[in-house]
């Protein structure tokens, strides 16, 4: 029998869960790892862990036989039926108050469900957010737990000693609450920085249709931008990237085709969204933008049709402006998206009755994770002055930056529109500032139309809210209503 030594085992040996072994065993931590794959194991135990403390498992039994009580298995499996799979294999081995974390990139509602039926069955529940790629796996990422609040202080020293740190030093981790709100946290972070590269893109494609400028200068331009108000993780690589060459000296970055993947997390976003009656425009048009990017052979023949505006051009003075406008188009619209995807969680958390702490997410973003930017140092600051701040738009700091900003935010936005250069997410950014703004829309003719033809009924501005009426619109209407 198995003397139990270790401290948490981990099961899935994929590059992020033998990172995150690594990254344990630094901290101090024995770890013992199984894989469906053994052979995996004696690789990873005779390569990457060499000379560290890590146990190898052959079996789910074996591995369990190693661990301390109350164990702490820790799942890095492919989301969906794998972490469910796992788990009923792992159940036979498992006692009362042992805790089972699941790391991958679930869904929240499969971390509802999970934490309700492991409970039943005395089993602790948390499904963590874990981002920052490899590199964070292994040095520090932003991990966001939820599920079984008794199962936080089984696992609180060990996720803070592993997590990146903040400026202020402290973990980017901590604890958001029941269900599968880690989860929910960590869905809306991805979809966030789905709009961040989105965006990126775009000043990407403004840059070089609209200016002409190559790989070198692409790259200068962005480690520029990299010491204003953009300074960001995403900002620096993709400065990297644009200086990388291929093997025959020419720019990496042009011979790479232009369809971007995706795993699902930004379409989860948008469909919660959707839910929830939130307008997260950004977040959405990303997602389909990658779509349309799918659509590569189509877009192909399509170009050899329909014709663009002609070819406008900037003058040469004019070149500085230019790239100014689309900084500050960017960063307006990196504001717009943070607010959506605040305004999410803020309706989650109503919905679900959580009580999340918004400038805590902001600081466990702020560090290890692929959004990881001085920006959210002034997200956390806004939430931490004022708790219940009803959007990021309403915070001085953000509206003050808008304020000055949207001029050259809305003459980029007339660049790409006369270059015929699409920037779907620069648009709606600011459709929604504006729409957001907007004392009085068009909504009250929507509204009409709707009771026209389909006795929906209406509110009046001279009568209280919630009082509602229909009109005999054709006078050979009804007065019975849809409700």
């Amino acid at each position: 029998m198995a003397i139990p030594v270790c401290d948490i085992g981990l099961v899935g040996l994929a590059v992020m869960g033998q990172n995150l072994v690594l990254n344990l065993n630094d901290h101090g931590y024995k770890v013992a790892v199984f894989n469906r794959t053994t052979s995996k194991v004696d690789e990873f135990i005779q390569c990457q862990a060499k000379s560290t403390a890590v146990v190898g498992s052959h079996s789910v039994e074996e591995m369990c036989g190693l661990l301390k009580r109350p164990r702490r298995v820790m799942l890095m499996v492919k989301a969906g039926t794998a972490v469910d799979q796992t788990i009923q294999v792992l159940l036979p081995h498992l006692q009362p108050g042992d805790v089972v974390i699941d790391g991958g990139n679930s869904l929240f509602t499969d971390s509802e469900r999970r934490t309700k039926e492991l409970d039943d069955k005395g089993i602790l529940f948390i499904g963590t957010g874990v981002s920052g790629g490899e590199e964070g796996a292994r040095h520090g990422p932003s991990i966001m737990p939820g599920g079984n609040p008794e199962a936080w202080p089984l696992v609180k020293d060990i996720f803070q000693a592993i997590a990146a740190k903040a400026l202020d030093g402290s973990p980017c981790c901590d604890w958001i609450g029941p269900g599968g709100s880690g989860h929910y946290v960590k869905m809306v972070h991805n979809g966030i920085e789905y709009g961040d590269m989105q965006l990126i893109g775009e000043a990407y494609q403004l840059l070089k249709d609209g200016l002409g400028l190559g790989a070198a200068e692409l790259a200068a331009v962005f480690a520029d931008w990299n010491k204003t108000e953009l300074d960001s993780f995403l900002i620096e690589i993709t400065a990297a990237i644009f200086g990388k060459k291929d093997d025959d000296g020419s720019p990496l970055i042009d011979k790479i085709l232009d369809t971007a993947g995706q795993k699902g997390t930004g379409k989860w976003t948008a469909i919660s969204a959707l839910d929830l009656g939130m307008p997260v425009t950004l977040i959405g048009e990303s997602v389909f933008a990658r779509c349309l990017s799918a659509l590569k052979e189509e877009r192909g023949r399509a170009a050899a049709i329909l014709r663009g505006p002609a070819k406008a051009t900037i003058a040469e003075g004019d070149k500085a402006e230019f790239i100014e406008n689309i900084r500050r188009a960017l960063y307006c619209s990196k504001i717009i998206s943070y607010a959506q995807g605040y305004m999410l969680l803020k309706a989650a958390e109503r919905e679900r009755h959580w009580k999340l702490d918004l400038a805590a997410i902001a600081m466990m973003w702020s560090g290890g994770c692929i959004i990881r930017s001085v920006f959210l140092g002034d997200i956390k600051k806004a939430y931490a002055k004022t708790s219940d701040l009803e959007s990021l738009l309403m915070d001085d700091f953000f509206s003050g930056a808008l304020n000055k900003y949207q001029a050259s935010w809305r003459q980029a936005q007339i660049h790409a529109i006369q270059l015929g250069i699409p920037t779907p997410a620069f648009s709606t950014a600011l459709a929604f500032y504006d729409g957001y703004r907007t004392v009085r829309l068009p909504a009250n003719l929507l509204q009409a139309q709707r009771d026209f033809f389909g006795a929906h009924t209406y509110e009046r501005v001279d009568q209280p809210r919630g009082k509602f009426f229909h009109s005999n619109w054709t006078g050979s209407g009804e007065s019975v209503t849809s409700a």
